[in-house]
């Protein structure tokens, strides 16, 4: 968990930030400003001010903060200005001003006499204006004035008085915090924040809560270690924007508690114990109501007169812990203040109140729409018949409005119900029984992209089957097993159920259910190697699902045929018979089968190197998806990702990103490896951040697409940090997860040993250079094992036949990686790979232009290489691929293929070590950090991290490295693909 000595860092405030230092700015050259931030409880409102203090220090600025402290009624005068007053005296340099004003040592108990009268307290805020004034005028002045809500009625008045007499000609400035949550409509600090913001030269910037993206960002840099995306998603969920509830609930991850954490419950609770003893009995009906509640709903449950349920709900209001909503409704402001009053009712009394809220709900008749929350009410009141019946209404309702995670939800609690309701207090429908409803249960998980639920579902089915089940339903079960087993890679399992499924039910007669078993079969034999058995069974049920005229099951047969019968999707029949499948289940409504069809068209264009063909084939599959509510099932998932690598591959970048960011917000657990290519994006730019975000999709049960995504991210990362040990042990640790049962190595295995060789082929060279035989000798030992590698599964593929456009030219860059480790770059293997790369892989075919202008090079070929080079320049522009623009900056400089370097006389405008800092910078390091590694300290660090920004012109540390990257002012390792 974060260390208790960790500052947590700002995130998603870039915009606030940037006002606020553009006040501090003003302020040191004389024009002063006071701004006042407001923020609820939590926001981030300290954080902000720490970091603008942080930066006006940094600046010369003298920063002095002063805090009002919660006492009740019995507030100390002039708090927050005693504080700083206190600061002022112990400082040297302020000791000639503070002796020019005694007066104002009367607040820190040294000065004579006491401030009764109307002149004496003249005197005394004039002393104090005198002083700021004379402060600011030996060093630029930064007053922090935290929580005014707590302000005592002396400190507002003497703030109304700087601010309005003055004060602000000087080279001064004033940030002011308070909660806004905290001011209702008496509070006595809203008429004066009404007079000040009147004020020309004070401004008011709110700080709202943060955007889920970057509560996201936030939890991840607090934890060190990698997050489950599920977990992050949690958090981000519950917290609602509030940086401090995101803290408080990453903190309590660990304990396994599902509740509001302890620490954060007693926050929460505090407005609420100021509330009247009505208000807080309508807060805790509302509470068991839920997040939003109609006004008549709840005063028929609190049991209230009209007028004493407005006067409480008004009190509520303007304690802001409800809000009033449009359409005759009240919310809780926020969700974790309402798990915090529900938490505190007594068992019995929460009990009662979910009674009389199910109670009133059905009194209004059986709404579909109401299903699920008379449900939930009726469970928490203990009536558990009831519940089932609204449990089944609801998921009942939840699969007409094509919803299958609110489905699958509802049925699992119908199953938890079951045993618990005697059969002949079960609803009629559900009749069908414990297994039909179990089955039905698993359906609606794969839908919501639950797959390892689903399995479990399935499997809980089979256990439920009696020695006397209908055969039929047992055959279901083991067919619906076997599929789900091949949704989460387990291929021999779903081998073995699907081969006892088909054995149950004869062929003769033809039935439904013969031909499900025979396709599901005919998947699983594929799988496992069993080919002429996949392609014997798969013919054989088409014929049958033809005479039965069960459309989408000849549809479902039609695309496995087309998979790995003949020329394969790639090919013109396979093609054909995806597009009739696709007929087929769009006719008989088969949403799933249908999309099934639309995703391996897709896959055929891409495989074939027809990038854009893609594209209308995705589009066309995610909004059927969308339309039938199974977005988050698996071929949906899938496409989502094909979409960002046709993105990314293009050249379109900056849609990949955003496509996956918007992507990320409702993706399900199962579906974290769509983002996949925009991490290798990410990587691409420079960001440091895909490794680790890469590792994380590695937790959890094993997923075979998030271990392909992650083998490539991180191969790459390991590549371009030099590291080849590193490089070589993620290929064989990905090509063996990804190995299946059957022996079958994946056809990403040519992708890695590409990847990997760029790292041992610079290895090999750097140990010829070094004269080190025995590390040459090694280190090509391993670029020819992978480049056997790459070239056995290029020519075979997982379907045994050889790859397309993008693995041929994946071979021929680890070919001509190969033949540089073993004997130096070769000009002609480089063109081939340029060459192959052509059919549309704008950032690859880059990086190998890199590779052949260095061959041309070493060739004596100069203008051609410097040609190359100009070529790459450009694409790295394009992309924003910070570390390739380097690395071809680095090539043009030493191979002096240009009159002048990219980065003009730029480079003189560092020091020596501004330039160790820069480099240190480039790797991500902290400014403490920084300091550590050389031997200075972080506040050294941080001065030289500021000069570099001004001298570069950027406005962040990430620009500036983009910058120093783009003008070749960091001078990288020996370049690497």
């Amino acid at each position: 968990m974060p260390q208790a000595s960790f500052i947590a860092p700002v995130v998603g405030r870039e915009a606030e930030l940037a006002r606020l230092s553009e006040v501090l700015r003003g302020a040191r050259a004389g024009e002063a400003r006071a701004v006042l931030l407001a923020g609820d409880a939590g926001v981030g409102k300290t954080r902000l001010l720490d970091e603008a203090g942080k930066r006006a220090a940094e600046a010369g600025m003298t920063v002095l903060v002063g805090h009002c402290v919660d006492l009740g009624d019995v507030g100390l005068p002039y708090l927050p200005f005693t504080e700083v007053l206190g600061v002022l005296a112990a400082d040297e340099r302020f000791s000639a001003a503070v002796a020019a004003h005694p007066v104002a040592e009367r607040l820190l108990g040294s000065g004579t006499g006491a401030v009764r009268d109307v002149d004496g307290r003249l005197r005394l805020f004039e002393g104090i204006a005198g002083l700021l004034a004379e402060v600011a005028d030996v060093a630029p002045l930064l007053l922090v004035l935290e929580d005014l809500h707590w302000a005592d009625q002396s400190s507002r008045d003497l703030l109304r008085f700087l601010l309005g007499r003055g004060v602000l000609r000087r080279r001064l400035a004033v940030f002011a915090s308070y909660r806004a949550d905290d001011l209702h409509r008496r509070h006595p600090l809203r008429p004066l924040l009404a007079e000040l913001i009147r004020l020309p030269a004070v401004e008011r910037l709110e700080l709202r809560p943060l955007p889920d993206p970057d509560v996201a960002r936030l939890v991840r840099a607090l934890e060190r270690r990698p997050l489950p995306e599920a977990t992050v998603r949690r958090i981000v969920e519950r917290a609602e924007g509030n940086a401090f509830y995101a803290e408080e609930l990453l903190a309590a991850t660990d304990t396994g508690s599902g509740g509001v954490p302890s620490g954060l419950a007693d926050v929460l609770l505090i407005r609420f114990e100021q509330l009247s003893d009505t208000a807080q009995q309508v807060l805790r009906t509302a509470a068991v109501a839920g997040r939003r509640v109609e006004h008549d709903l709840l005063r028929e449950a609190v049991g209230l007169p009209e007028e004493e349920l407005e006067s409480a709900l008004r009190e509520a209001v303007g304690r802001q812990l409800l809000v009033a909503g449009g359409d005759d409704t009240y919310s809780f402001r926020h969700a974790l203040a309402r798990e915090a009053v529900y938490a505190d009712l007594l068992p019995g009394e929460r009990a009662r109140l979910h009674g009389a809220f199910a109670r009133l709900l059905a009194g209004r008749g059986h709404r579909a729409e109401s299903a699920a929350e008379r449900a939930h009410h009726y469970r928490e009141s203990h009536d558990l018949a009831e519940a089932l019946a609204a449990s089944l209404e609801a998921a009942d309702h939840a699969q007409r409005v094509g919803a299958p995670a609110e489905e699958h939800r509802h049925l699992e609690a119908a199953l938890d119900l079951w045993s618990a309701v005697p059969s002949e207090a079960r609803p009629a429908a559900a009749g069908a029984g414990r297994v039909t409803l179990t089955l039905r249960a698993s359906a609606a998980a794969a839908h919501a992209g639950e797959l390892h639920r689903a399995v479990s579902l399935t499997r809980s089915a089979l256990t439920q089957l009696g020695q006397d089940a209908d055969s039929e339903l047992a055959a279901r079960v083991r067919y619906t097993l076997a599929g789900n087993l091949l949704s989460v890679d387990s291929l021999t399992a779903a081998f073995a159920y699907s081969s006892e499924a088909l054995a149950m039910i004869p062929e003769e007669p033809p039935s439904r259910t013969w031909v499900w078993a025979a396709a599901t079969h005919a998947m699983a034999a594929r799988h496992v190697g069993e080919n002429e058995t996949a392609v014997r069974v798969a013919r054989r049920a088409l014929s049958v699902a033809e005479e039965l005229r069960v459309t989408d099951a000849q549809a479902d047969l039609l695309i496995s045929l087309a998979v790995f019968d003949g020329g394969g999707r790639r090919g013109p029949e396979g093609r054909e018979r995806l597009l009739r499948a696709r007929e087929l289940a769009r006719g008989s409504g088969n949403a799933a089968v249908e999309l099934r069809a639309l995703f391996n068209l897709a896959m055929g264009c891409y495989e074939s190197g027809a990038l854009a063909e893609c594209l209308p084939w995705l589009t066309e599959g995610l909004d059927r998806a969308r339309r039938a509510g199974l977005m988050s099932s698996p071929y949906p998932l899938e496409m989502r990702y094909l979409r960002l690598l046709v993105l990314q591959v293009l050249g379109r970048w900056d849609e990949c990103v955003e496509a996956a960011a918007a992507d990320a917000e409702v993706l399900p657990a199962a579906g974290g490896y769509t983002v996949g290519p925009a991490l290798c994006v990410t990587l691409a730019r420079g960001d440091r951040t895909a490794a680790p975000r890469a590792r994380a999709l590695l937790e959890g049960p094993f997923d075979w697409m998030a271990t392909l995504v992650a083998g490539i991210v991180l191969t790459d990362d390991a590549a371009l940090r030099h590291d080849p040990e590193e490089a070589v042990r993620w290929v064989h640790a990905t090509v063996a997860a990804l190995t299946d049962e059957a022996g079958t190595r994946p056809d990403v295995a040519v992708r890695l040993a590409a990847l990997a060789l760029s790292a041992v082929a610079d290895r090999a060279a750097e140990a010829r250079l070094g004269g080190d035989d025995t590390g040459a000798r090694r280190w090509t030992g391993t670029a020819d094992e992978l480049v056997a590698l790459a070239r056995d599964i290029a020519g075979h593929g997982q379907d045994g036949n050889p790859q397309g456009p993008e693995g041929r030219a994946w071979l021929a860059r680890a070919e001509a990686e190969g033949l540089r480790a073993v004997s130096g770059p070769d000009a002609a293997a480089w063109a081939r790979a340029v060459e192959a790369f052509g059919y549309g892989d704008v950032y690859e075919r880059a990086r190998c232009r890199l590779r052949y202008a260095e061959a041309l090079v070493a060739a004596g070929r100069r203008e051609e290489a410097a040609a190359e080079a100009r070529l790459v320049r450009e694409t790295a522009d394009r992309l924003a691929a910070a570390p390739l623009r380097a690395q071809v900056d680095a090539l043009v400089r030493r191979a002096r293929l240009a009159d002048a370097p990219p980065g003009g006389d730029r480079a003189g405008l560092l020091t020596a070590r501004e330039q160790d800092v820069l480099r240190l910078l480039a790797l991500g390091r902290s400014n403490r950090q920084i300091g550590e590694e050389l031997f200075i300290s972080g506040k050294t660090a941080s001065v030289h991290v500021s000069n570099i920004l001004a001298k570069l012109g950027a406005s962040s540390r990430g620009e500036a490295v983009a910058v120093a990257y783009r003008e070749g002012l960091i001078t990288p390792e020996p370049s690497a693909s």
